[in-house]
């Protein structure tokens, strides 16, 4: 392994979930629930907790089929995420 060339596909996904409660009718309420991959901006909704782990699942092997998403770099997910990188200045 060259630890010189960057790796290919990253190792880990930085993923949002946001869960709220929908009023059915007056005394009910259901659980619903949105995922978003913060490096890509790619949003899935879901109404079930059991729906959750498989749309993860359907959500990495999406990334795993489209390698250009998996090449950004860190400098350009930050932007996307909306906190520009910071250089560090070296002390002399």
């Amino acid at each position: 392994m060259n630890i010189d060339k960057p790796s290919q596909s990253p190792r880990s996904h930085l993923f949002t979930v946001r869960v709220w409660q929908e009023e059915i009718d007056r005394d009910q309420t259901k659980w619903r629930g949105k995922v978003q991959l913060l490096t890509s901006g790619d949003v899935r909704y879901f109404r079930h907790w059991a729906a959750l782990v498989p749309l993860l699942v359907t959500m990495l092997s999406e990334l795993e089929s489209r390698p250009e998403a998996t090449q950004e770099t860190s400098s350009e997910s930050n932007t996307r995420m909306g906190r520009p990188m910071k250089k560090s200045r070296k002390k002399r």
